[in-house]
């Protein structure tokens, strides 16, 4: 081959940094992330929303879509969907309160008992799916309605009602509990509120101390998973069989990648950060209710789309996921802070993912040539 040949081979030519950052999947939930952030500084930037309390309002909002949103980016860019992910937090957060609560057993037996419980059923989602070869749409909306029934039923036939509380007394002195509960950082805050940086109590109390007294565990375990997942993604070869069981399955068996164990593993990963937003919620709330998790499956799905995955799989990033749960948390409190009827976040949301998603597949199209 000549070397006028080798500089126009499209397998060795040089991509600029330019063309390199427009087809980053992250790029329609960077866009949209500025332009929410642009909006409310103009029409809430006087309204406490950018003082310290309320930021921590909607970055504790954000952590929540954020953990679930990661465990949906990994099993879509693998090319698959959980729809049950709503049913796994209300049925986690329901077995936490039955083992410590009913039982009376002791909280952080009933918070290891819940995991291993939900990573199995996450395995199991995984095993009928690459067993079978259903759409894993199929089988997790099945694994939706059992387990949503199994949360009500329980609860109803033990404690004859479907809201189960006792369980902050459950956990007072507990060694696991704060890892789920817990604030960090109590010094450091207390520090800013001492040099007049953020706000302190004028009276009761609390006079003196900060308004922000801690960064939540909540907070903690969503940076941390984003940190995580993302290092999988981009620097390990698991990350690389992660891409390609979603891009083309069957080819990616052929070069040696074990798909089927890849998948289920992905399952479990996202039964996993159900359980971690369950868990949070039920020690924050001190009581577990079968209505939680509603509608977060698909909450976590759109935050998903909206950091640029594919629905086809095989293409997305973690960080994208990430902006979009900021999204998600920035404009569902935002709203309030706006003084905006709060009905109107969905149309909010749907707005954003439609701009995202046309974003980002006319950026693509016209670097790549693609129709």
């Amino acid at each position: 081959m000549s070397k006028t040949d080798a500089t126009v081979d499209e397998r060795i030519k040089e991509t600029s940094k330019l063309r390199k950052a427009l087809i980053r999947p992250e790029l329609g939930a960077i866009v949209g992330t500025i332009a929410v952030f642009a909006f409310f500084i103009i029409f809430a930037g006087n309204s406490g929303m950018f003082n310290a309390q309320g930021v921590l309002n909607w970055s504790t909002v954000s952590a929540q879509f954020m953990i679930i949103a990661v465990g949906a980016c990994m099993l879509m860019i693998a090319g698959e969907f959980d729809l049950s992910v709503g049913s796994m937090i209300g049925f986690a957060g329901m077995s936490i309160a039955i083992i410590s609560v009913t039982l009376g057993w002791p909280i952080w037996v009933a918070i290891l008992l819940t995991f291993a419980l939900c990573i199995a059923i996450g395995a199991l989602n995984g095993i009928i799916v690459v067993r079978t070869g259903l759409p894993s749409f199929i089988v997790t909306l099945a694994f939706l309605f059992i387990l949503r029934g199994f949360t009500i039923f329980f609860p109803q036939l033990i404690e004859r009602r479907t809201i189960i509380g006792g369980i902050s007394e459950a956990a007072e002195g507990d060694w696991l509990a704060p890892l789920f509960g817990g604030k960090v950082g109590g010094g450091f805050f207390i520090w800013l509120g001492d040099l007049g940086v953020i706000e302190v109590f004028s009276r009761g109390t609390r006079a003196g101390q900060p308004v922000v007294d801690g960064i939540p565990m909540l907070i903690i375990w969503a940076l941390g998973l984003v940190a995580i997942a993302h290092i999988i993604l981009t620097r390990t070869q698991f990350g690389n069989w992660i891409f390609a069981a979603g891009g083309d399955a069957q080819a990616a068996r052929y070069v040696g990648v074990p798909v089927n164990r890849v998948k289920i593993q992905m399952f479990m990963f996202t039964a996993f950060c159900a359980c971690v937003f369950a868990t949070c919620q039920v020690i924050e709330f001190g009581s577990a209710g079968a209505d939680r998790g509603l509608l977060k499956e698909f909450e976590a799905i759109i935050a998903v789309v909206i950091g640029g995955a594919l629905l086809t799989g095989g293409y997305g990033s973690v960080i994208g996921a990430a902006l979009g749960a900021l999204i998600f948390g920035v404009v569902q409190q935002g709203l309030f802070f706006a003084g905006v009827e709060s009905s109107l976040f969905r149309v909010f949301l749907g707005v954003i993912l439609l701009f995202a998603v046309i974003l980002n597949t006319y950026i693509r199209r016209i670097i790549t040539g693609e129709r």
